[in-house]
This record gives C-alpha cells, structure tokens and sequence, in this order.
C-alpha cells in the first residue's frame, strides 16, 4: 500500500445549491479537473471522492456531492444520495454563488449540519462575478454567519487562503479521533500477527487490516512478529515474550489450540470492531443466534469490494456457522462497498465487517441506524470467536 487508507482520512464533502460551482471548487481544491463543470443545472449525481493531501494537515477525502434545493425527480435522488453522504463527513464546505444566495436552503442545511455534529463553513463562490449588491448582500450574512468565506476558482491566492483555513478547522478536530484508542501491549513489548494465506489472500501485499495492524503497532512502540498459523509454534518457541497475538478470524480455533491460555489471543476484526464501533453492541449482538427462525433473513455487509471465492468468509463461512450454530434454514443477503440499506427491519440480524474501510463515524452511523430499528447487529469477529467457543477470550482485551 502506498497511500493512506480512506477510513484512516478526515471526510471533507463540498454541498451547496445545484449550480452553485461546487465542482468547479471541487477541481481547484484539487488542483486537477477531477468533477465535470457546467453551466446546466444538476450535472453533478453520485458523489466524487477522492484522496488528497491537504497542507500541512494532512491525508483527507474530498467528495463533491449533487446539488440541494432539485425538486424533479432525478434531484429527489440526487439529494437523497447528498444526505447520506453527510452521515459520514467530518467536515463540510457549504458553498453558495454570490448571485444567488437561498437562506432557507442554508438554513435547513445548517440543521442537519448541527444536528449530525458537522462542523461546516459557508464558501461564496464565483467573486469574480460580484457586483456592488452582492458585496452588500455577503458582507451582511458573513457578519450573520460565522465562518465564512469568498472564493473565485480564477483567484488561486483565495483558493490557498481557503485550503488554510480548513487545515486549522481540521486540527481543532484532531483532539477528537477517529479511533477507540487502546493499547494492545505496553510499549517495547511484543505482539504475533497470524495471516492466513489461501485463495482470499491479495497476491504479493498484505490486506488492509494487517497492514493497518502494524502500522499501530510501529506508532505505540510494540515489536510485532508476522506468521502463519502452520508456523505459530515456532514463533512461539523462539519467542522469550509475547504480549498478545491476533490473527485472522477464521484461524480463531486453529490459533487458540497452539496458543497457552495466558497469552491474549484476539483478531482484526475485533480489534476494528472495538477502534471504529462499540463491542458491547456487537457482543450483544449474538444473543439474536439462539432467536432465530426458519427463513429469517440475515444482511452480510461488507465495507469494501471483491470478488468472492469458495473460502470467501462473508459469503461462504459465515452463512454456514450461522446456519450450524442456529439450526435453522436462513436467508442471507449481501451488501458491499457503500451500499447499505435504508430499510432495516425486515433483517433479524446484520452481521458487519471489521470496518478497515470505513471511518469510526461512518461505523458508528451505520450501528446506529440498526440499533434504532430495534434489529441486533454483530461483527464477523465477534461471530467467529463465538462459533470456536472463545468469545470471552478474544474480547477480554478490550472489555474492562
């Protein structure tokens, strides 16, 4: 991996009025023609993301979103799909063109903003197109909303004030992480990484969560050791201390017959479920397995992409432990990527990824969404360690 993960980057979406030059921003911000600019209304529809280095903060997302205020029936989609965007955004450019400024747009916005806790700032665009009025106009809602700002995509020196103004907004965030921080091992001490390599495993790299899971370790100064489950013992023979040892989910039995039981054992998974969600929720979670009925419907959700083998775990393992630890015929459907259902209630159990591709907010959002519904929600983690009987063991290094 050369780049930051997305899940590991702050969440910047550009919203505003259709036609309000929010592509055109879009691109400047970017520096590249990223987004197709237009002088017709509603050419932007799905959300255009793309990673980015913002100085000196930092690694971000930047998603330019459709237009607000559509009222055809393409617009009712095209900001339905905005909206939800925003359920995941750790920051917000609302922008507006300095001709044509809807306050009633800006202030239902400014609601949905406050009421999902997402600090936002108000960009006029298009300052080269100002007239006298429109100087007026701004400088009384600048003084009457705070945070803003004037820009023109053909000014670069205001396109660079900008990008310094959202650098400090983002490092007043900083205090508040994107991670349920938790130190797995003291520093100087000593964790083993068990991968299991079979027809899943990406040729010539590691997966995202290993990699995510060394990086960690590198950060809070812990020695880590990288094997397989075949050669665990070894390690293990060799090894004068080891703290902790996570592995794959689907080793968890494997991994836990070769380990002593006073060494911790957990997996990526969890350790994902408790950084990016709320364990306790997840745990909950497996009570619904003793609950469920013949031709109970079960949502299988994935953060990312791929296809899928015959050791696939979300499509091929989980489905039959569910189906071994309940006894019951089952429905399973399956959801990758960004595509998460609106209607929830229909499921009798969401089983969720570890989230290596999603944002602590994006994991948390999506949680809550489930939790509302009154449906139980669990991890592949957390499943996995109860169908080999060491649920307790593998999250007792996060419950305290």
């Amino acid at each position: 991996m050369n780049s930051t993960p997305r899940g590991m980057r702050r969440h910047i979406a550009i919203l505003g009025e259709t036609n309000s030059g929010k592509s055109a921003l879009f691109n400047a911000i970017l520096g590249v023609e990223a987004a197709i600019v237009s002088d017709i209304s509603g050419t932007t529809t799905d959300p255009i993301v793309k990673p980015m280095e913002l100085l000196p903060y930092g690694p971000v997302v930047l998603i330019d979103t459709g237009g607000l205020g559509d009222e055809t029936a393409l617009g009712e989609q095209r900001v339905k799909r905005t909206r939800e965007t925003l359920s995941g955004v750790d920051f917000a450019l609302y922008t507006v063109d300095v001709r044509s400024f809807d306050e009633d747009i800006y202030r239902e916005m400014r609601a949905v903003f406050e009421n999902q806790s997402t600090p936002h700032m108000v960009v006029f665009t298009k300052k080269d197109l100002l007239e006298l009025s429109d100087i007026e106009r701004i400088a009384h809602f600048s003084k009457k909303y705070k945070n803003t700002y004037v820009v023109s995509v053909k000014d670069e020196a205001s396109i660079s004030e900008l990008l310094a103004r959202m650098s400090e907004s983002l490092e007043k965030l900083a205090a508040i992480s994107d991670f349920n921080q938790v130190s797995i091992a003291p520093v100087g001490g000593v964790a083993v990484m068990v991968s299991v390599i079979d027809s899943e495993a990406p040729a010539g790299r590691l997966i995202l969560p290993q990699n995510q899971f060394i990086r960690k370790c590198l950060d809070d100064g812990i020695r880590v050791n990288c094997t397989t489950p075949e050669q665990l013992p070894i390690v293990l023979r060799e090894s004068a201390r080891v703290d902790i040892v996570v592995t794959d989910s689907q080793a968890f039995k494997e991994v836990a017959e070769i380990i002593p039981n006073d060494i911790p054992l957990t997996s990526f998974s969890i350790l994902g479920a408790h950084e990016k969600g709320n364990l306790a929720v997840f745990i909950r979670g497996i009570q619904a397995i003793g609950k469920l009925n013949d031709g109970d419907r079960i949502l299988i959700a994935e953060a990312c992409t791929h296809n899928s083998t015959h050791e696939d775990i979300a499509r091929v393992k989980i489905p039959a432990l569910l189906r071994k630890l309940s006894g019951k015929t089952l429905e399973f459907e399956y959801r990758s990527g960004r595509d998460f259902p609106d209607n929830l209630l229909s499921y009798a159990l969401v089983v969720h990824c570890g989230s290596c591709n999603l944002t602590r907010r994006e994991t948390l959002e999506r949680m809550q969404r489930v939790t509302k519904t009154g449906v139980p929600i669990t991890n592949f983690g957390v499943l996995l360690a109860y169908g080999a009987d060491i649920l307790n063991r593998a999250t007792e290094p996060f419950i305290k």
